[in-house]
């Protein structure tokens, strides 16, 4: 019985192995047991159903495959159900449905391609599907909505308009106080019926908020009453208080103006124009009678954002009453260009208001950087003279509460007898002034005294180089110092002289300015190492061996000498190489501060070496005061002394009157500054081999020399007379 048993197990084994389908157990002809979703095609073979596949195929012969689903929404070729709907993937088929938000016009909910299809969006807004907020209003989009704040509303804080969660709160009158410090009757009374307009303020009555804004504004311009007794000072913060002000509650209560255009004028000349529109490709223009303004859609809405924008022009006539004696600064590249149109002293004497002042505002109130500039025209009746410019400024908020005018983000792109047309990066209160400038032009005698004083320098510093060359019983570290200071100064002032103002070819211009650059900065190191020269000399006048002097000397003075200046100009040079060269003149341009890329190097080597004199001088009077009564110690240090106050006065006096050419003594400080400074080869030929008693001794054997030179062929002409005569006076005989 149990090996009968025993005989069944290789059957069930079978059946377990592969269960059998439905067909299978009906197909008497089938030996073969097929998988799930599959039917028999032989007795070898099995067939996958419609809408499963198996790793070989819809057919396979291998009993442990099996088949799977096929994705007809998925790759490589779904199925595509058309315009808003999705196809969805069930076991063994699909169907497509309409998107969310979508619903189909036939009333079927699923179908199966795009012929069938008959989606449309879902206006859920008159259906009353959506869940907007009562303090918004719901706006249907293809295929889903958003809740938008009501016109004269805001978002509360926290929330953003145009979502589906958006809450919105009606909007507020911005807070408005008067500036601290000012006693003004007039001014108080103005902010008493700001204060009521603000109190009075609904989204409803905003016209009538705007209007009677633009009318009290203009009735305390027209009647200022006491503000026209406040200090100037006073009278700017007032200024700036009413301007940004009134700018920023305009912004504020405009947002709940409708779609449209608008205008509003107050008695006193206050002129409004508010522009409120939905995103469009056009550009915007708002004109007034004296000004005219110009931007792009972009410059005024955020990107993506389809709500109204608002773009208002404010022009205030009267304020400039409250403006006298407001300070102009200028943009520095702006006081460059002028300080180099002209080349003598440039001084601003005064400024006037040729227009109105204007307030340019957007709904946005990021506008220090516009994508693209404003365009501003302004009319004025006054004609710009010789000597006055005109300028694009803004009035600058101080940090004190106070203001000026400014020109940085504002040019003028063209100017006429009557008009003027500004461009300015940023959005702020404009307005066209006009400066006047006296310009002292070139001192013809500082230009014959610059002529004159050079050309003395430079016989004097080539005859100090050619001394210092041949005189070889005096050269040393220190007249090897001096030679390559002498060289550089000689080619400073020949290069100054010939090719200063040699602007025709621009090119040539900046390698004539870089040139300069070199050698004036290479004059100055080799100044700093006469100096720290003198001071080693100063420190080790007792010592007997100055051989360690000489050598460190010798090792660090030509790798420094001419260097350092090779780098700061190599730097300079790689950095901003448009910079060198003027319109007027080959020299380093003042924009961005190029300039102190001499000046600095300069004023530190100034500042050392007035370090070294004042430690040299207290050396000295220290070994002074113990010398004994020998001459020889005694002559040194008295000219070790002389030399160090002539060299401060050749090597730093010179420089540091140019850096007092201000105020009233400024003529004076010009002419002692080129007398001096045109004179310096003089100087250095002077102290270095006139007063020095070993080039006197060398001199004077050369003019031994010479004249010995000079007498023997007059020895032999006067010898060879005597001996004609002599003949003569034989044959007589």
């Amino acid at each position: 019985m149990r090996n009968k048993y025993l005989s069944l197990l290789p059957g069930l084994l079978v059946l377990l192995l592969f269960p059998m389908g439905p067909t299978a157990q009906n197909s008497k002809a089938c030996a073969l047991r097929c998988p799930p979703n599959s039917s028999c095609v032989n007795g070898t073979a099995c067939r996958c159903a419609s809408g499963f596949i198996s790793s070989s195929g819809e057919i396979f012969t291998d009993p442990l495959e099996s088949c799977n689903d096929i994705n007809e929404c998925g790759p490589p070729s779904p199925v595509y159900c058309g315009s808003s709907a999705e196809c969805q993937n069930t076991e063994g088929g699909y169907h497509c449905t309409c998107s969310p938000g979508y619903e189909p016009v036939s009333g079927a909910t699923i179908f199966r391609n795009e012929s069938e299809n008959t989606c449309r969006d879902v206006d859920e807004c008159s259906s009353g599907w959506h869940q907007c907020h009562n303090s918004t209003v719901c706006v249907n989009t293809v295929g889903s909505y958003r809740c938008h704040c009501r016109q004269g509303w805001e978002p509360k804080p926290g929330f953003q308009d145009k979502q589906r969660n958006t809450i919105c709160k009606e909007i507020s009158f911005p807070t408005w106080t008067a500036p601290s410090g000012i006693k003004s009757q007039a001014l108080s009374h103005f902010f008493n019926r700001i204060q009521d307009l603000g109190r009075n303020f609904s989204s409803a009555s905003v016209l009538n908020t705007v209007r009677d804004l633009v009318q009290e504004m203009g009735d305390l311009l027209e009647t200022p009453g006491d503000l026209k007794t406040l200090p100037f000072s006073e009278q700017h913060f007032v200024v700036t208080n009413l301007l940004f002000g009134l700018e920023n509650v305009l912004r504020g209560v405009s947002k709940a103006l409708p779609k449209g255009s608008f205008t509003f004028n107050s008695s006193a000349g206050i002129e409004l124009s508010l522009e409120v529109q939905a995103p469009s490709y056009r550009n915007i223009t708002l004109i007034q009678k004296q000004t005219k303004m110009m931007l792009t859609w972009d410059t005024v809405h955020d990107s993506g954002d389809s709500g109204l924008a608002v773009v208002g022009l404010l022009s205030t006539s009267g304020m400039d009453r409250f403006l006298a004696e407001a300070p102009l600064v200028l943009d520095a590249e702006e006081l460059t260009t002028l300080y180099e149109t002209h080349r003598g002293l440039l001084q601003e004497n005064s400024h006037i208001l040729l227009s109105d002042v204007i307030s340019a505002f957007i709904t946005n109130k990021d506008t220090e950087n516009l994508r693209s500039p404003v365009t501003f025209v302004f009319q004025h009746s006054v004609t710009p003279g010789p000597r006055e410019k005109v300028h694009c400024v803004y009035w600058e908020h101080g940090q004190n509460g106070s203001g000026h005018w400014d020109t940085r983000g504002c040019w003028v792109t063209s100017t006429r007898d009557n008009s003027t047309t500004c461009q300015c990066s940023h959005l702020s209160i404009f307005a066209v002034l006009m400066a006047h400038y006296s310009v002292q032009e070139e001192d013809p005698t500082l230009t014959v005294i610059t002529y004159v004083g050079l050309s003395l320098s430079l016989l004097c510093l080539l005859l100090t180089a050619l001394t210092f060359l041949l005189c070889k019983a005096i050269q040393n570290t220190s007249t090897s110092l001096h030679l390559q200071l002498s060289l550089c100064l000689f080619l400073a002032h020949l290069l100054f002289l010939t090719a200063i103002d040699r602007t025709e070819n621009k090119v040539l211009c900046a390698i004539i300015a870089g040139a300069l650059h070199y050698l004036y900065l290479a004059s100055f190191t080799w100044m700093l190492l006469v100096g720290l020269h003198l001071f080693l000399s100063a420190r080790n006048l007792m010592v007997v061996n100055y051989s360690s002097i000489n050598r460190f000397m010798k090792k660090a003075m030509f790798p420094v000498g001419y260097g350092v200046p090779a780098v700061i100009v190599a730097i300079s040079a790689a950095s901003r190489p448009h910079l060198y060269g003027t319109s007027t003149s080959c020299w380093l341009h003042s924009e961005k501060g190029f300039k102190w890329g001499f000046l600095g190097p300069v004023c530190a080597i100034f500042s050392v070496n007035l370090a070294f004199f004042l430690m040299t001088l207290w050396i000295l009077k220290s070994k002074l005061c113990s010398l004994n009564s020998e001459v020889s110690t005694l002559q040194n240090t008295r000219m070790l002394t002389f030399k160090a106050t002539a060299q401060l006065f050749i090597l730093g006096c010179t420089w540091f009157l140019g850096i007092l050419q201000v105020g009233p003594a400024a003529r004076v400080m010009a002419y002692l500054f080129t007398i001096i400074n045109s004179l310096q080869g003089v100087f250095i030929f002077l102290v270095y081999c006139l007063l020095s008693q070993q080039v006197r001794e060398q001199y004077r054997k050369w003019l031994k020399r010479i004249r010995k030179t000079k007498a023997e062929p007059e020895k032999y002409t006067l010898s060879s007379r005597t001996m004609s005569d002599g003949c003569k006076h034989s044959e007589e005989t």
